[in-house]
């Protein structure tokens, strides 16, 4: 019976893999002028309990705003209207440990208020809680904290 039972339960460790609760930690990017650029910086936590398994951040952008690249990771590919971007990270995450995909954005030059709709979403198929896995965010429209310093 034994040597039937170690099988088994490898195996359903094996499939089983990490069980890491992966977060979005939501944060507004600086803002920017009309036709100006800002960062979505799109941060994902590791709540554990374990090393996270691979993982994909979708960071999808608000109206008027579309990626300029370069990404951070370089991996992150933009769909063809460049208004959402997917970045790819390997397993190994670690516990209380985090990860960020940087993705520049234009605006456009009739842009203007606050521009809502922005979201990061994280995915791992070993994530136990989806809870916390879609943030949204907002980009404002006016002068960056580097502008006023010029």
């Amino acid at each position: 019976m034994r040597s039937l039972l170690v099988p088994l339960l490898g195996a359903a460790l094996l499939a089983g893999g990490h069980h890491a609760d992966l977060k979005v930690v939501p944060f507004d990017p600086d803002p920017a002028p009309p036709g100006g650029t800002t960062t979505v910086h799109a941060f994902v936590a590791n709540d554990g309990p374990d090393v996270a398994g691979a993982f994909t951040v979708t960071v999808r952008l608000p109206a008027r705003t579309h990626a300029v690249g370069p990404y951070f990771p370089a991996n992150c590919t933009p769909d063809p209207r460049a208004t959402v971007v997917v970045c790819s990270f390997p397993a190994g995450l670690g516990v209380l440990r985090s990860a960020t995909a940087l993705v520049p954005i234009r605006l456009s030059g009739t842009a203007s208020g606050t521009l809502t709709g922005g979201s990061v979403e994280v995915r791992s198929a070993n994530d136990p809680d989806h809870s916390n896995d879609r943030r949204s965010f907002v980009v404002r429209v006016g002068r960056s904290a580097a502008w006023g310093q010029r």
